[in-house]
């Protein structure tokens, strides 16, 4: 993997660590910190500091029953959550949503495949897969895009995201990304609204592929 140098920005990963951050963004944002170092202390400075804030808070009052119902619950059974490694390309985070399978993809046409992950009424998050060379349709955004590489790469207005780049691309943003040369590019994306297609097949199909 080549460098990584587009990077959470402090206040989502303020949002992420205080757990604030909408799941289908949240996906992104562990994704990004299992593969970038540079992110994985600023998650830890953030842990940090508002461990240190929760300390120096003003108290909170709380009813009579609270501390004898949290202890009681203390011994009620836990069922352990099945733990996701890494495969291929795909980090835990990625491989616990899949839950440990391999991506069922749907083609888009052009070559360009998903695989949903989820996909509700705030927000959805799925596997994009873009062949090399090929471009993605004019598009700008009705809310928040986040697109983290895993695998080859795509350039667009903005510059160019390799594997474990993450781009923020807002309602201010129109782009047309293009999948670089050599390896096919797999993303990880999440939206909080649809996509705003400028040509019409696009926008005619979108309905069918949630996108």
């Amino acid at each position: 993997m080549s460098a990584i140098t587009h990077h959470i920005p402090d206040p989502m990963m303020a949002a992420y660590v205080s757990g604030t951050l909408p799941h289908p963004f949240a996906m992104v944002v562990a994704t990004h910190i299992s593969l970038c170092a540079d992110c994985r202390a600023a998650h830890g400075a953030h842990q940090t500091l508002g461990g240190a804030l929760l300390e120096r808070g003003d108290n909170v009052a709380v009813t009579d029953g609270l501390k004898s119902n949290v202890m009681a619950r203390l011994d009620d059974p836990v069922r352990p959550e099945p733990i996701y490694d890494a495969r291929d390309i795909y980090p835990g985070p990625v491989m616990a949503a899949l839950k440990g399978r391999s991506p069922r993809w749907k083609t888009l046409g052009m070559g360009v495949r998903q695989s949903i992950l989820s996909a509700t009424k705030t927000g959805s998050v799925r596997l994009l897969y873009i062949p090399a060379g090929q471009a993605v349709p004019d598009h700008s955004h009705n809310g928040l895009e986040l697109t983290l590489v895993l695998q080859g790469s795509f350039s667009d207005e903005t510059g160019r995201y390799g594997a474990g780049d993450v781009e923020i691309a807002d309602e201010d943003l129109e782009h047309t990304p293009i999948a670089d040369a050599g390896d096919a590019c797999i993303c990880l994306a999440a939206t909080d609204a649809p996509l705003r297609f400028n040509a019409f097949m696009p926008r005619l199909l979108q309905p069918f592929f949630r996108i």
